[in-house]
């Protein structure tokens, strides 16, 4: 009996110690990314002009900062497995090192996986509908009319989403029971969503690197190591001879030291 509660009280320890730390790097991923957004968003070009676009607009914000921290927590998490594993294998008695175990692992890429679903198909689409929303035309003007339209405009849009892929599996004579369509179709859809997500990726990913590449190439500064000092040297004599003969009240030889400077360059 005592073994058993031993057992248990290790196990509730060791999950709220993998909820603490989860919460705590997921905190820190959401101040970064809150950085981030707040340091390359662009300034609204029109001033808002009542609390509720300013409320509309932190929420969205609230949204994309957290979407950002998901995006960036499903980056780093293999980085911080493999780091977590050579960790642990070079100091396997550590009593300091120990939280770095499997559960906690299984449970970052358990918590990413669905936060990551939940972003791309709930959270962004809400957040720019949630902006674009204005409320039902006859309705009271407020907060809680634009969350009545948007969540009205993104539950038909996933009704349509939805129809659309049934329409594609059919067409291709995917014929699969009801009850079954939980464990049959959403993979299916998620996988298409990936490749959707991969296709952009190809395509955003060149004209990302131009983009990057001319910007770069715009900053850095030419080197002058090919330039001939010699034919410089030369010139800067020439006029430095015919600021003298013109100080001296001699015929000044600027015409010929111009015509000279020229034909070097």
């Amino acid at each position: 009996m005592e073994e058993d509660d031993d057992m248990r009280e290790k196990l509730f320890y060791s999950y709220v110690r993998d909820c603490v730390i989860s919460f705590l790097l997921f905190t820190y991923l959401y101040i970064v990314s809150d950085f981030v957004i707040r340091q390359f968003r662009r300034k609204p070009d029109i001033v808002f002009g009542d609390d509720e676009d300013e409320t509309v607009d932190r929420i969205a914000l609230w949204l994309c900062t957290f979407t950002l921290a998901v995006s960036l927590a499903a980056v780093l998490l293999l980085p911080f497995s493999i780091a977590s594993n050579e960790v642990l294998l070079y100091f396997p008695c550590s009593y300091y090192m120990q939280w770095l175990n499997g559960s906690l692992i299984h449970g970052l890429w358990n918590v990413v996986f669905l936060s990551s679903n939940i972003s791309l198909v709930l959270l962004m689409p809400f957040a720019y509908l949630f902006i674009e929303s204005e409320g039902f035309s006859g309705s009271r003007k407020g907060i809680v009319g634009r969350l009545q339209e948007t969540a009205v405009v993104l539950g038909l849009l996933g009704l349509l989403l939805l129809g659309i892929f049934f329409v594609a599996f059919a067409l291709v004579n995917i014929a699969t029971p009801f009850h079954d369509s939980y464990d049959f179709y959403f993979p299916y859809i998620y996988s298409c969503i990936s490749l959707f997500g991969v296709l952009l990726l190809l395509l955003c990913t060149p004209l990302g690197l131009a983009k990057m590449f001319g910007v770069t190439g715009k900053l850095l500064v030419k080197p002058t190591l090919l330039e001939n000092v010699t034919e410089q040297i030369y010139c800067c004599r020439l006029d430095e001879a015919a600021t003298q003969r013109q100080q001296q009240g001699e015929p000044s030889l600027l015409p010929y030291t111009t015509v000279v400077y020229t034909s070097f360059k």
